[in-house]
C-alpha cells in the first residue's frame, strides 16, 4: 500500500523543517497522493469513485465505496481515513473515530486523520481530545492549514483548567 512508500520519510523530514505553508503545500500534495495510491486498479477505481462520491455529498455511495476498499485492502490506511472523513460529515462520530484509530494504526503520521479527530472532539465539546490531537498534527506537519489558530482557541480556553 502507499503508505508504505520509502519516499515518505523523507518527505516527512521535508514537511518538519518547511519553513512556511508555501514550502509544505507541494510535499504535502506528495504526501496524500503516496497515501491515496494503493497499487492496486480495482482499489484506485473504488478510491476515486468514493472521493466523488464524497465530493457531491453522496456519502452513501463513498461509503460504500470505501467499506469495500477496507474488506480489498485491510491494510491500507487510506481506506480507513476516507471512511473516518464520510462517517464525520455524516455526524456518526463514534464510527469515524474508530475508523481513525485505525487509520493511525496503519499511518502513526496521517496528519490529515489526527486533524479530523480534532474537528470530532471540536464537534463533541472535548476540547481537551481536540487540543491533544491537534498539537499531535501539528507535530507532524508544523505547518498544517487549521490546526494552529484551532490551538490557539483551544489554549486560551483551557487556560486556568487543570488539564
Amino acid at each position: 500500500g502507499g503508505q508504505e512508500n520509502p519516499q515518505l520519510d523523507e518527505l516527512f523530514a521535508a514537511l518538519k523543517s518547511a519553513p512556511s505553508e508555501q514550502a509544505a503545500a507541494p510535499l504535502e500534495a506528495r504526501i496524500w497522493a503516496l497515501w491515496t495510491d494503493s497499487g492496486a486498479d480495482d482499489i484506485d477505481r473504488l478510491m476515486a469513485h468514493g472521493i466523488t462520491a464524497m465530493g457531491v455529498g453522496d456519502f452513501a455511495t463513498a461509503n460504500a465505496a470505501f467499506t469495500a476498499i477496507i474488506e480489498k485492502a485491510p491494510g491500507f490506511a487510506e481506506g480507513w481515513n476516507k471512511r473516518a472523513t464520510v462517517y464525520y460529515l455524516m455526524g456518526a462520530f463514534d464510527r469515524s473515530i474508530s475508523d481513525v484509530d485505525k487509520t493511525l494504526a496503519l499511518e502513526p503520521r496521517h496528519f490529515g486523520a489526527l486533524s479530523g479527530l480534532g474537528m470530532i472532539h471540536l464537534q463533541q465539546d472535548d476540547e481537551t481530545g481536540a487540543l491533544e490531537a491537534f498539537e499531535r498534527a501539528l507535530a507532524i506537519h508544523p505547518n498544517i492549514a487549521g490546526a494552529t489558530s484551532h490551538i490557539r482557541a483551544l489554549r486560551e480556553k483551557l487556560k486556568g483548567r487543570a488539564i
